[in-house]
């Protein structure tokens, strides 16, 4: 099939997809001699780290659920070849090769790097002084039956396994080893999950910091503290970060004041004691605070 029209007039010049392939492209110049430097020693992948990471924003952007689908879509969707910078022509590759290459790139500090600079470009509509901080549960591509006992005891497929104790000491996915039986409250389903973590300023709710980790009852904390120490890295001014009740503990607490930041949490005190006091409390930035939580949920819209 020849065509007289390029991909390039095939979207529309207002399309929202091409603000955010400029302000791409822009950050990828800056990163490009780190990107040469990751390869050096063993020759450029079969897949340009320029496209895998233009293809996992499209991922996101529209939910597509699995790498397989991903290419799938790049190799018939017009806008997502202009947006990847596949030519018309272009051969897509095969889906194995893309997760393969997607590993190897993940795993460098490259894409914590492209998240840094995306951040320099919207500094002047975040605040560096607010920030709010919340975990939310990401579900798991592997399923019930895939959680088997780790030494091999299991007599059935995995299919019926009512009745049985399973837990994460003892038992493991065998298609994702990383995933964690985990249910975020009482009276929930278990799930194979991870837990995604946020920390987002309080202005317009753009995302600061981000992680992924393993799912348990001490994830959110610590990847909070994990987000506020390294925010405060050579820092010497004093942030707040607002939180849910479930942050109301006296470890975090007390690690927070440590890094020097200001823990605006929902007081925690049916039962019991809050780990806050009137020092915090009676001031109208906590008040604040707690009214900015919602912003967090933004950045929450689309995981599963």
């Amino acid at each position: 099939m020849f065509s007289y029209v390029s991909l390039e007039q095939r979207v529309p010049q207002d399309h929202p997809l091409r603000a955010v392939r400029k302000l791409t492209d822009a950050v990828l110049r800056r990163l490009s001699p780190e990107l040469e430097t990751l390869y050096a020693d063993s020759g450029r992948p079969s897949i340009a780290p320029e496209y895998i990471l233009r293809a996992l924003l499209l991922q996101v952007f529209y939910s597509v659920r699995s790498e397989r689908l991903l290419v799938e879509q790049i190799d018939y969707n017009l806008l997502f070849r202009w947006f990847v910078g596949l030519g018309m022509d272009d051969a897509v590759w095969n889906h194995a090769v893309f997760s393969k290459n997607r590993d190897r790139l993940l795993t460098s500090d490259v894409a914590q790097r492209f998240f840094a600079e995306v951040n320099k470009q919207a500094k002047k509509f975040m605040s560096d002084e607010h920030f709010t901080v919340d975990g939310t549960l990401i579900q798991a591509w592997a399923s019930q039956k895939s959680f088997r006992s780790k030494d091999g005891s299991d007599d059935s497929d995995g299919g019926d396994f009512r009745g049985q104790k399973r837990t994460n000491k003892t038992h493991e996915s065998t298609t994702d080893a990383d995933a964690r039986l985990y249910k975020k409250s009482y009276g929930k389903e278990s799930k194979l999950s991870y837990l995604g973590h946020a920390l987002v300023e309080n202005r317009n709710g753009l995302i600061a910091a981000a992680m992924v980790t393993h799912a348990d009852g001490y994830g959110e904390r610590d990847a909070a503290l994990l987000m506020l120490h390294r925010m405060q890295e050579g820092r010497s001014r004093r942030i707040t970060v607002g939180a849910d009740k479930a942050y109301d503990t006296k470890d975090f607490v007390s690690t927070a004041r440590e890094l020097n930041v200001t823990p605006h949490v929902a007081k925690n005190d049916k039962g019991r004691s809050s780990n806050l006091d009137g020092r915090t409390t009676r001031q109208p930035g906590y008040a604040v605070s707690l009214s900015r939580r919602w912003l967090i949920e933004k950045g929450f819209e689309n995981t599963t």
